[in-house]
């Protein structure tokens, strides 16, 4: 991974400590937290220490790929990792879809507020039915008012839609979920399956060359892995079901990626994936954890579909408690655990007052990244593969242990700059675009991606052409 870096600066104590917990998530040599080098200056505006944390889990892929690839030095530039956990691409002649008309927002209820997560059609419309309102914020605003928090979350939720009460931090230290999920590791980590002798080894520019993904992930915080694998090398092949879309997220996330679609529900498009994972090297997925066994492939089938596959696993609320089969994206999160709760109450806002980013996905993601690199150094050096599980909410409890009312009045982070581009345009389906430059400097390996951004779907349900 390489990048033009700046002077170096102190890390903080509390990037320190983030980045020895998720290194000790993965299993890692302690000793190797202090060969990762800091640099870059300002922090994103918030009650949390959302730079130190885009910089710790950025950082640890940076030392998970060194010990990888037996580099030396590693470095993160901590003014870029935060810019990673926002949109890093500039378009040039073409413009990137807007969000839904309806996108996910705030409502104020009879007794606080709740957030409705309406980006993907059937959540939208399974909301609208709830409330029994038109697609229009002003009638879904009105239409809410008149309900409980709690007691709405409950009813959508029961009705296929996606909400999530405002709480605080208190509330969901005693919430059951709450309690379930502060119980649980940072990532849940297993032994899988041994697999056949292989020859793979990483190469030195590109270490993950000849590594297969297959991702069946959505929305930010498992693309943002797999993006990451793909610009190492890896070849990365996103597998979205029929009806699924998401234009406006797609020239972040599709970056280096084939991109096609199976329905899993089809006995004959099932057969073709079971085919596509017996070759993998790495499976990541989204899907709640009762999904893929309702299937008939759990944790333990894929590993036999696949000696020595790496299975990680990501989940919004955690993978025990109640509510361990919810849907749930980042800002849902963020309302539930009392992230936003507390951002209101320090800020003196009349509403809730979430992260400048979707840190709990980015930080997620890059966890999750770093499972994968150590699982690649663990199945080279015993022939295992490995099962990994990480969730939002227990990332969000990692953050929350951060919070200080003081870290808002920092110097904030300069905006792009022209020399935060890359000096290579990238060509994408739809045009030339700029691309920020990656954060992370490890000796000796090249950070590229290829093919460009694109849509869904657009490629055959093949490895290669």
């Amino acid at each position: 991974m390489s990048t033009t870096m700046v002077a170096p600066s102190a890390p903080t104590n509390t990037a320190v400590n983030l980045l020895k917990e998720i290194w000790g998530s993965v299993h890692g040599n302690a000793s190797a937290t202090d060969r990762l080098s800091f640099a870059g200056h300002g922090s994103l505006p918030s009650y949390f220490a959302v730079t130190e944390l885009a910089a710790a889990s950025m950082g640890a892929t940076g030392l998970a790929l060194a010990e990888l690839t037996q580099s030396l030095d590693v470095a993160i530039d901590r003014r870029l990792a935060s810019l990673w956990f926002n949109k890093t691409i500039s378009p040039l002649g073409w413009k990137i879809p807007p969000e839904p008309a309806l996108g996910p927002a705030d409502y104020r209820t009879r007794d606080g507020w709740i957030r409705l997560h309406t980006n993907a059609p059937h959540h939208r419309d399974a909301a609208l039915r709830v409330l029994g309102t038109p697609q229009d914020p002003k009638a879904v605003a009105a239409a809410v008012s008149s309900w409980n928090s709690t007691e709405l979350e409950t009813t959508m939720v029961a009705n296929g839609a996606c909400a999530a009460e405002m709480r605080s931090w208190q509330d969901w230290q005693h919430h059951p979920q709450g309690r379930a999920v502060l119980a649980e590791p940072l990532l849940h980590w297993r032994s899988g399956s041994t697999a056949a002798p292989s020859p793979w080894a990483p190469s030195s520019a590109r270490p993950l060359t000849g590594i297969k993904v297959l991702d069946m992930t959505r929305v930010l915080a498992g693309p943002a892995a797999t993006r990451l694998l793909a610009g190492l090398g890896a070849t990365v092949l996103r597998i979205d079901p029929p009806w699924w879309d998401e234009p406006s997220g797609e020239p972040e996330m599709s970056l280096g990626k084939r991109c096609t679609r199976l329905d899993l529900r089809e006995a004959k498009d099932l057969e073709h994936w079971k085919t596509l994972l017996s070759e993998a090297d790495v499976f990541v997925h989204g899907y709640r954890s009762d999904a893929l066994s309702a299937l008939g492939v759990d944790a333990e089938q894929r590993q036999n579909i696949r000696p020595g596959l790496i299975d990680v696993s990501l989940d919004a609320y955690g993978f025990t408690g109640p509510w361990k089969h919810r849907r749930g994206f980042d800002s849902l999160v963020q309302m539930s655990m009392g992230i936003a709760e507390a951002g209101q109450r320090l800020s003196g806002s009349d509403r809730p007052f979430p992260l400048p980013v979707q840190a709990l996905d980015h930080g997620t993601g890059y966890l999750l990244a770093t499972a994968i690199l150590r699982a690649l150094t663990i199945r080279v050096e015993t022939g295992k593969g490995s099962i990994v599980k990480g969730s939002l909410a227990r990332t969000g409890a990692l953050l929350m242990q951060t919070l200080d009312a003081k870290l808002i009045e920092r110097p904030v982070l300069n905006p792009i700059e022209p020399a935060d581009w890359s000096d290579t345009l990238e060509i994408t389906q739809w045009g030339s675009a700029k691309r920020l430059k990656w954060p992370v400097t490890v000796t000796g390996v090249e950070m590229a991606w290829s093919p460009g951004s694109g849509a869904l779907g657009r490629h055959r349900a093949a490895w290669q052409d």
